[in-house]
């Protein structure tokens, strides 16, 4: 019997004991960190023309099409030894040693409004092998340099046609500079970007740390780019029945029984092992598991464990795994403290997923 089974006093109803979160202690080589920067499962099949624009935010059909004139513009050889073309890849060829002017395209807007569905649809649209083209979040590339080492990182990226960074946001001054000079690196050899966030370049940082002191830092990174700004309503919850109240801890445990793949954890214990995992790891964690399963959700304790949980939240949306949950709803994780400090996008960002998972977990309960 499973340690939460056991702790609520529940028998099983099933001969094979679901998974357990806390029994994973992923070991991911470096060499997987760099061939798994694809768009997730979640964004395989999406393209631009599956990106449906609310019809009341021009921004959205906008964007569309300035992002496949941009990939259009990075078909041909790679621009480090080729003759450059103008703005954003637009306009006639010429000769020049670096880019000039922004040689990326920064999405900008709230949560929800496709801007990780846009960003993969370029990544797909880009006509080059998927080996010369890198996708991943903020905090997977930070992790990248840290299993492969700055000028590793930069060689192995060099060659790429694209680089796809989701989620992009500072949180210390150490990211801050890291990633200024290595995104100007790969600028210089030729390197696209794309990117996505729900904070404008140059105000990366604000709230969190005194990113005045690394204005110069800031501004380096704003000019690799093109803003777009994408405005609209989060898509979960159009026209969508608000996210199902946490279910009792008997239901839970046994839809984890009736789910074949399904992990079944108590969340406090959870929270404790996530601080014995790096971030990088988190989506090994998941793997193979086709529901996660809760009980007894609390409020987060404190800030170091909220932001562990935000990547698990990333990951486990995009892998489309659904969580079902007792306990507090998803909403009440954070305090209000929380929710009005310099980390409140990715807050907000966690619960709008969470949310959306707990909502694909109802028919979990239904068939058990």
């Amino acid at each position: 019997m499973s340690s939460s089974s056991a702790a609520s006093g529940i028998s099983p109803i099933a001969d094979a004991a679901p998974l357990s979160l806390c029994t994973r202690e992923p070991y991911v080589p470096a060499d997987r960190l760099v061939a798994e920067m694809v768009p997730p499962p979640r964004f395989d099949s999406v393209r631009f023309a599956t990106y449906i624009p609310d019809p009341n935010q021009p921004s959205q059909t906008e964007a569309v099409g300035v992002l496949e004139a941009f990939a259009a513009g990075l078909g041909g050889a790679h621009s480090a030894g080729t003759a450059k073309r103008g703005f954003l890849g637009f306009g006639k060829g010429r000769a020049a040693k670096t880019p000039a002017g922004p040689r990326g395209v920064y999405l900008d807007g709230g949560y929800g409004v496709g801007k990780t569905h846009l960003l993969a649809s370029l990544w797909h649209a880009t006509p080059a092998e998927p080996a010369l083209k890198a996708f991943g979040t903020f905090v997977e590339l930070t992790n990248l340099v840290g299993a492969l080492g700055f000028q590793k990182t930069v060689q192995t990226l060099s060659g790429h046609r694209l680089l796809c960074i989701d989620e992009f946001e500072l949180d210390d001054p150490g990211d801050t500079v890291l990633v200024s000079t290595l995104l100007g690196k790969l600028v210089d050899a030729g390197v696209a970007l794309a990117a996505t966030s729900n904070t404008l370049p140059g105000k990366l940082g604000e709230g969190r740390f005194a990113s005045v002191d690394f204005l110069r830092e800031i501004q380096g990174l704003s000019a690799h780019f093109r803003s777009l700004r994408i405005d609209g309503d989060d898509y979960r919850h159009r026209g969508l029945p608000e996210a199902p109240p946490p279910f009792s801890d008997e239901q839970v445990t046994k839809a984890a029984y009736a789910t074949p793949g399904a992990s079944l954890d108590d969340f406090p214990h959870l929270l404790a092992h996530l601080a014995k995992v790096h971030p990088s790891r988190y989506g090994a964690l998941t793997d193979d598991l086709t529901a996660v399963c809760l009980t007894d959700v609390q409020p987060i304790p404190d800030q170091s464990t909220a932001l562990r949980l935000v990547v698990l939240a990333d990951r486990l949306y995009d892998r489309e795994v659904p969580v079902l949950a007792s306990g507090l709803p998803f909403d009440r994780l954070f305090s209000e403290e929380m929710l009005n400090g310099g980390y409140r996008k990715k807050y907000f960002r966690a619960i709008s997923r969470l949310t959306a998972l707990a909502r694909d977990a109802k028919g979990l309960v239904k068939t058990a």
